[in-house]
């Protein structure tokens, strides 16, 4: 079965603290646009919904706009930006770098299902 969805009209918005997360599901897919404004921490800004101290989900993700770093619980780190492709497991933290808004293309089947929900 073909599918076909546009950003512009997403099926779900999710509100959090400096920043929020559209959501388009598909068969198969769950599609996320995440923006994400300066000074947002995921440790600070989402684990109160998430109730973990670290992201639990899995993300494949493409940075469109600004920067942000991820840090892994066993201790990686690394900094994204635009143009850039990534893959993040579960058990990290991240947060914006700068004063640019981030905005994420994120790809991975669970992260608009399970993002910033308690």
């Amino acid at each position: 079965m073909l599918e076909v969805k546009t950003v512009e009209k997403p099926d779900e918005r999710r509100d959090f603290p400096r920043g929020h997360l559209e959501a388009l599901h598909l068969t198969g897919l769950d599609f996320a646009v995440g923006t994400f404004e300066p000074g947002w921490r995921w440790s600070e800004c989402v684990a109160p919904i998430a109730g973990t101290e670290s992201c639990m989900v899995h993300h494949n993700g493409f940075v469109v706009q600004g920067r942000m770093h991820l840090r892994m619980d066993d201790g990686g780190e690394s900094e994204v930006g635009p143009g850039d492709v990534f893959v993040c497991p579960p058990g990290h933290d991240a947060w914006v770098v700068g004063d640019e808004q981030v905005v994420v293309y994120d790809f991975a089947g669970m992260m608009a299902k399970e993002y910033a929900k308690g």
